[in-house]
């Protein structure tokens, strides 16, 4: 089965932004802030410190999640990331788009273990049903994919 790709507009606002909002898990709470890369079209988040109770454990337990990108937010699955290569370049792409010197020292923290282990690939989330009724009309239910809008 193949791995499902967010679209352009998506891809290219995580290009494009340096820090993202994440709320891991279904339960209502704040955003957190994170950096996120992209690589072959893909995009990867990494934890600094992979606490408890934090967005990189919650994905673990509850993949589903929102990611707010370019003035919206995106259902999210979060799957691990294993592989050197694969690895290796998401560590260029951090290095290449956090290039500050205030960022330096995390971009080398996130390539080292057990940070470098914490990396997590964001697919898009499931499409929700929305049901959508007008006055005097009968109600209607459609498909929204908010990845694909």
């Amino acid at each position: 089965m193949a791995t499902p790709r967010f679209n352009t507009r998506v891809i290219d606002a995580v290009d494009a932004v340096k820090y993202f909002g994440i709320r891991a898990g279904v339960r209502p709470h704040r955003f957190v802030a994170i950096w996120a890369v992209v690589v072959d079209g893909r995009v990867f988040v990494r934890s600094w410190d992979g606490r408890p109770g934090g967005w990189y454990r919650t994905l673990l337990e509850d993949p589903r999640g929102v990611l707010q990108v370019g003035g919206r937010t995106v259902r999210v699955r979060a799957r691990r990331v294993r592989g050197d290569r694969l690895l290796d370049a998401i560590d260029a792409a951090y290095a290449a788009k956090y290039d500050t010197p205030g960022a330096v020292k995390y971009v080398r923290g996130f390539s080292r273990q057990p940070r470098r282990a914490r990396t997590i690939e964001l697919v898009p989330g499931a499409p929700t049903t929305k049901v959508i009724t007008s006055p005097g009309t009968p109600r209607k239910t459609r498909s929204a994919s908010p990845a694909a809008s």
